[in-house]
């Protein structure tokens, strides 16, 4: 536990902008993952488990498509349409299976599936660490303010996960399909008995909520190491962010991101013995005071 650390920081203006920049970057990735899984939970009843595996994916195909086609653009494009367009095939050949089913088999199939996935990519790209590396577009001068330093890749994951949070509010809030999708949350029965294909809603869904997997797996890539199983620790914290923000909530998920991210920055700092303990506190007093997280519904 180092107290000093942060007492100091709290001091330094230039440490306070450096640690909100931090706690931002780990809330953009959390929140990608987080509302992919909340909005598939929120409208299908859904736990899926292998949603952190997704975004093992995403960083695992944007890696080879960079080693093609060298673009960052273009591979993070491919990434997302690649598990897109796997998480339309499991939906709709394997996980539509357990629909109305016990939850205990849907936990046992997306944990089965975090296994299968784990160890194809480890047949693919081996049990070795790999770096995607900052892409040559980003290598430019860094931003300064009040004295802090920030590389342009970090503004720039940053702005594209605001960016991406906006358009998914405009397409939930203003699209048909977004309007379609929220009143299938509600009530998907009614819904089907008006004539609507829910079934195929339900495939557009679980499609959307893996490409958003797939695109913090994209983002995080360029800074972190790749290696099987990197989805694991990314799952489990997107969980306390449901279970913080609400399960089902998409707003819940931005509120869980941004506060699980300024305690994990915090925990960098101040509290290295607590990093992985410390989310868990938050959740569990979070819990005492609102059992349903604090965009959740009773019950």
């Amino acid at each position: 536990m180092n107290v000093s650390a942060l007492i100091q920081c709290a001091g330094d203006l230039s440490c306070l902008i450096g640690q909100l920049v931090t706690a931002l970057m780990i809330a953009t990735v959390l929140f990608l993952v987080a509302s992919g899984l909340s909005l598939i939970f929120g409208v299908m009843g859904v736990v899926n488990f292998a949603h952190g595996s997704l975004y093992m994916l995403g960083a695992y195909l944007c890696y080879a498509a960079m080693q093609a086609v060298g673009v960052f653009g273009v591979a993070a494009v491919l990434a997302g349409l690649g598990v897109g367009i796997l998480g339309v095939v499991l939906e709709h050949f394997l996980l539509n299976r357990l629909y109305g089913g016990p939850v205990l088999y849907q936990l046992l199939f997306t944990y089965a599936l975090i296994l299968i996935f784990d160890d194809l990519v480890k047949a693919v790209w081996g049990y070795q660490f790999h770096s995607m590396g900052v892409p040559d577009f980003f290598i430019r001068p860094p931003l300064e303010i009040m004295g802090t330093v920030i590389p342009f890749y970090n503004v720039f994951l940053i702005f594209a996960g605001v960016s991406i949070g906006i358009g998914m509010w405009l397409f939930l809030g203003y699209s048909s399909i977004g309007r379609l999708i929220r009143a299938a949350a509600d009530d998907s029965e009614m819904l089907g008995a008006l004539g609507v294909n829910v079934r195929l809603l339900y495939t557009i869904v679980f499609g959307v909520g893996s490409v958003l997997a797939a695109l913090g797996g994209v983002l995080s890539g360029p800074l972190r190491s790749i290696y099987p199983g990197m989805g694991t620790s990314v799952i489990i914290d997107s969980f306390i962010v449901l279970v913080i923000g609400g399960l089902g909530s998409v707003g819940g998920a931005v509120a869980g991101s941004l506060i699980l991210g300024v305690v994990k920055a915090l925990a960098l700092l101040g509290f290295p013995d607590l990093e992985e303990s410390l989310p868990f506190m938050v959740m569990a007093l979070l819990l005492v005071v609102r059992p349903h997280g604090l965009f959740g519904k009773p019950g």
